[in-house]
């Protein structure tokens, strides 16, 4: 019997399957992290969340 895989598991694959767009996330938010708010990255962050979506729905 296949043994089931933890949301965690896929989660984890799917973000590693981001990388570009973690890392143009991460820079945005370190651009100006004395001030950080709200929707500050949210062009990146959406790019991100859909990257990691269409790979968790791949895997």
């Amino acid at each position: 019997m296949p043994t089931k895989t933890r949301p965690v598991e896929k989660f984890a694959k799917a973000t590693a399957q981001c990388s570009a767009q973690a890392a143009a996330y991460g820079k945005c938010v370190v651009a100006d992290y004395n001030s950080v708010h709200k929707d500050m990255c949210a062009k990146e962050f959406m790019k991100l969340k859909d990257c990691v979506m269409a790979a968790s729905k791949k895997g």
